[in-house]
């Protein structure tokens, strides 16, 4: 319990700090992306958070333009929207760099649950019981079941997120942020594939927000 009145102030100083030493690297990515598809640079998504409260999130736009327009709103295995720029950004996950702002603003935690587009959340709260309880906490930029679950399966990720909403520390959150660090310098992030999967006779669409 003592962690949560930590938790925050740990956000806001970890989020401030990502923000000033990797501003070399927005400015890189932001002409990166210019360069092979032009404006705009960001691509930004309502989000379900903590207690179903609504919230805009944004990235480094990795797709073509008006990508949703001519496909789902989610990605699939070897979608061909996904720019060059943009495939190096998912792999790395710099794409989710502007993630920091939202976490500085207190729309998100530093690790936590990961933050679903509203149609997912919905989705997967009507094919899998308890899905729901993962929004009883602020949405992470990592956390276990991203750094775990790197195939994105949703029964994997809500026995993760519970696991660790149940068990929520200082440490387990500095454990995960390493971990993560580890999987963007070695380009291990992007790794979800978009397929069907069979269970208890019951077909379900794994999909995947941008």
């Amino acid at each position: 319990m003592r962690f949560l009145f930590l938790k925050r102030p740990f956000d806001i100083v970890l989020s401030f700090t990502g923000i000033i030493v990797s501003l070399p690297l927005w400015f890189l990515i932001g002409v990166m992306i210019l360069i092979e598809d032009g404006f705009p640079i960001f691509y930004s998504q309502e989000r379900m958070g903590k207690n179903r409260r609504i919230f805009k999130v944004f990235k480094f736009r990795s797709m073509v333009k008006d990508a949703d327009r001519n496909g789902p709103v989610w990605t699939y295995e070897n979608d061909t929207r996904i720019t060059k720029v943009g495939r190096i950004l998912r792999k790395t996950a710099f794409d989710e760099l502007p993630s920091l702002l939202s976490i500085l603003k207190g729309d998100m935690s530093f690790v936590g649950p990961r933050a679903l587009a509203i149609e997912e959340q919905r989705f997967l709260e009507q094919k899998i019981s308890g899905f729901e309880k993962r929004l009883s906490v602020h949405p992470g930029l990592t956390g276990l079941a991203q750094v775990y679950n790197l195939f994105d399966d949703p029964y994997k990720k809500i026995e993760l997120d519970l696991e660790y909403i149940n068990n929520m520390s200082l440490l387990l959150d500095i454990k995960l942020i390493i971990l993560s660090f580890f999987n963007t310098f070695t380009a291990r992030w992007d790794k979800r594939k978009g397929k069907h999967n069979e269970r208890r006779d019951r077909q379900v669409f794994y999909f995947y927000s941008r």
